[in-house]
């Protein structure tokens, strides 16, 4: 690490410098705080080490004009022992720690260990913040439909405001991916993504959730207690499946999103956040308007942008980029072969469960195939049951006997069909060696 150490005794600072470059540190010293400053300001450092008690600036001095300048910086105070409450001042101006004089090497050693652990884990935040941010690029995300690129293209705008979203879309279809990525694509990326699943919170614990408590405001409030509002203040709110909230909880989040401030259950202060709220629900919320189980002033207020992403049966072009992405995340080996029957029964699916069901498929059938490749054996029988259209789109056929021979049986009977009885043309359909075809022929007496 790279130390600014700032002493104006220049012995103990000589003594300091020396034990930690023993400690492989690389250290810089200045005898007073302007001559430090001066050095902080020509120099990269991860810790800056300081008296408080200096002639010329103080260490509190040099505190704040370090904070002004570098956030991150890990700053360490040194005291003598009459002024521990102006060390402890400090820390809560922004210092990160203090050690008080005169000091042991084992001390010394002891407090810049912990803020050598502390600059790791600033470094660590960074790094993932970073590789969230690019995760979530709107580049990423699996699309080829047009229907998907128009969903794109409005939340890659609607990123850079702060306007109210609301994500409409089935169970399955990507809600919460949309949200994250609108969030890591606005001025906000830097702050909170919070969520919060709206159904899985019991009612009576829904408002403190959202809101907050103080300490006694219920039975079980044994400690003052921040809201999700509060946790996400400068960054972005998800709400999870928000037709699920009871009337008396969206009155309150009306006022919230209306004045941008509430209270705590059991405070009657009043706490102002600044939060973008994007909302997403699988549910006909106009519909709830209409019986009146939603309110439709908060419906309006979190409708600035409405988005709706169609469900996977509606955007088929989208199935094979999606199963290349999640065979990539899910394959054991290095190179998986996918069969073209299995792309074909996929797209003929209606996908009730949408890119998450698609998602278990593929992961269910690389843990089970026992070589690597998917074929319609490795996929769940459900899957099967359903329409098979010829290329001409003229026939079909029922999968009414689900057994693996009767399925194989119809396979190679529907190969031979289309390619006019060719046995070499039909091993080329079906994917397999032509002595493969005509030991299965004989063995499932296909004539």
């Amino acid at each position: 690490m790279h130390i600014l150490l700032i002493d104006d005794d220049k012995n103990l600072c000589r003594i300091i410098a020396h034990q930690l470059e023993k400690n492989g540190h690389q250290v810089k010293t200045a005898y007073g705080g302007e001559e430090g400053l001066a050095l902080f300001q020509k120099h990269l450092f991860d810790i800056v080490m300081t008296d408080i008690q200096m002639p010329d600036l103080s260490g509190i001095e040099v505190l704040r004009e370090v904070r002004r300048e570098d956030r991150k910086v890990v700053v360490i105070l040194i005291t003598a022992y009459g002024s521990v409450d102006s060390a402890l001042e400090a820390c809560r101006m922004g210092a990160d720690d203090y050690i008080t004089k005169p000091f042991s090497q084992e001390q010394l050693l002891f407090v810049i260990e912990k803020a050598v652990r502390l600059k790791k884990l600033q470094q660590e935040n960074v790094q993932l913040r970073q590789e969230l941010s690019q995760k979530f690029e709107f580049h990423n995300m699996i699309v080829n439909s047009d229907a998907m690129k128009n969903v794109i293209h409005t939340a890659r705008q609607a990123a850079q405001s702060d306007a109210t979203i609301l994500i409409l879309g089935e169970s399955g279809t990507g809600k919460e991916l949309l949200a994250r990525a609108i969030h890591y694509n606005s001025p906000r990326r830097k702050k909170p993504f919070v969520v919060v699943n709206c159904p899985s919170i019991p009612e009576n614990l829904i408002i403190s959730e959202l809101f907050g408590h103080v300490r006694g405001a219920f039975t079980g409030a044994i400690k003052d207690r921040k809201g999700k509002f509060e946790l996400a203040d400068l960054g972005s709110l998800f709400l999870d499946e928000i037709g699920d909230l009871k009337r008396e909880v969206q009155a309150k989040l009306l006022r919230v999103l209306q004045e941008q401030e509430f209270e705590r259950l059991g405070e009657a202060l009043t706490v102002r956040v600044n939060v973008r709220v994007i909302a997403a629900t699988n549910k006909n919320i106009e519909k709830m308007v209409a019986q009146g189980k939603f309110r439709d002033d908060l419906y309006y207020r979190l409708s600035v942008v409405p988005i709706v992403i169609p469900p996977l049966r509606e955007r088929r072009e989208d199935i094979p980029y999606l199963v290349d992405f999640f065979v990539e995340r899910y394959r054991k080996s290095d190179y998986i072969e996918v069969d073209g029957a299995v792309l074909d029964v996929f797209k003929q699916y209606r996908w009730p469960g949408n890119v998450r069901e698609l998602e278990n498929v593929i992961e269910r059938a690389l843990v089970l195939s026992p070589e690597p490749r998917i074929t319609l054996k490795s996929l769940p029988a459900h899957l099967l049951q359903t329409s098979v259209e010829s290329r001409d789109g003229t026939e079909k056929e029922i999968f009414e006997d689900l057994s693996l021979e009767n399925i194989e049986r119809r396979a190679i009977q529907m190969a031979l069909k289309k390619t006019a009885g060719n046995q070499t043309k039909a091993a080329q359909l079906l994917k397999i060696p032509r002595h493969v075809l005509l030991y299965r022929l004989k063995k499932l007496n296909i004539h």
